[in-house]
């Protein structure tokens, strides 16, 4: 296949109907566009917030460069997929001395990844049937190719001692912001993207409603975070910004961009004597310590911001302490 680039035409330059205009009342046969001008349509039209969307749809443009958009099949599509779940990943980290771009490889993209790009097509091809630029009777080919089997068990989460020696070492850090950091993480659940494009505007520090607003979330849909006291609290701590706009966790000096965390992180990690533990970690965290102390499966799903129930089940085995001193309380008479 074809790799050669394709510009991505942004809903500012050209409206979906431009580039893709329906068929005509009473037209012969619908007008059989390129996969090309499809994808283009389908960006100009996208309303959603993913960002990753367009760099996925610009990676299925260069897969199906040539092809006309109806032509697609499901040979095609698992053919390009293959090929995905096969290539490295790769960072952009800077250029040499003569101006080439160095990359630096972090492995074969997980299952997850290689499901969304093919969830990412079928939304295209799916506004091409919704704008009526598809045959009478075609069928969607990502329906044709199975989804890979997604190993995203892990729960590896923070027991008391770990917590305390974890947020002991991040108080002392020389990133003075890694403890809020850190202690946002664990009460409310949120991925460490979601906090760090967090602003000084999207807080609500009133003890009432102390609430954060996470603008853009992995699932392409606003949430509330809740907010504790001690939150409130240590946020307080550092004053009102210059710049109502400013991120809560911005680099020295420039309030538009947020931190790099990585070897504040790394040493605080370290510092604690934690084994195995990642930032995203503390994720999993947060619903344990949910799950464990009542809170349903739903309850966990809500706080963070899961639109599958499927994905929390990973935690209900640790909802059974709490599930049998519930019942042993409301049924514990009855005999």
């Amino acid at each position: 296949m074809s790799t050669s680039s394709r510009k991505i035409v942004r809903a500012s330059s050209a409206t979906a109907y431009e580039i893709a205009p329906v068929r005509a009342i009473g037209a012969p046969d619908r007008r059989r566009i390129s996969f090309s001008e499809l994808a283009s349509a389908y960006e100009a039209a996208y309303q959603g917030r993913d960002p990753s969307r367009a760099q996925i749809v610009r990676r299925w443009t260069q897969y199906l460069d040539g092809w006309i958009a109806c032509d697609v099949d499901g040979d095609a599509v698992a053919d390009a997929l293959d090929d995905w779940a096969a290539t490295p990943v790769r960072r952009f980290i800077g250029k040499d001395d003569n101006g080439a771009m160095l990359y630096r490889e972090l492995g074969l993209p997980k299952p997850g990844s290689i499901n969304k790009a093919k969830a990412v097509l079928s939304a295209v091809l799916g506004f091409a049937k919704t704008r009526r630029l598809m045959p009478k009777g075609w069928t969607n080919p990502c329906r044709e190719v199975p989804g890979l089997t997604m190993n995203n068990e892990r729960v590896r989460f923070l027991d008391d001692a770990e917590r305390k020696r974890l947020l002991a070492v991040c108080r002392l850090s020389t990133w003075n912001r890694l403890y809020l950091l850190v202690l946002m993480g664990i009460t409310t659940g949120a991925r460490k993207s979601e906090l760090l494009r967090l602003r000084y505007s999207d807080l609500d520090l009133d003890l009432d409603r102390a609430t954060a607003y996470v603008r853009l979330s992995k699932n392409d849909e606003p949430r509330m975070l809740p907010l504790t006291p001690a939150v409130i609290e240590e946020i307080r701590r550092f004053g009102k910004p210059k710049v109502r706009e400013a991120l809560l966790f911005a680099r020295v000096g420039d309030p538009d961009r947020a931190f790099t965390i990585n070897r504040s992180w790394s040493t605080a990690v370290r510092d604690a004597h934690l084994t195995d533990f990642k930032f995203h970690d503390l994720r999993h965290t947060c619903a344990s310590y949910l799950a464990q102390n009542g809170a349903s499966l739903l309850d966990v799903a809500a706080t963070l911001g899961h639109k599958q129930l499927d994905v929390t089940r990973r935690y209900s085995h640790l909802t059974i302490d709490s599930k049998r001193a519930i019942v042993e309380r409301v049924m514990g008479d009855i005999a």
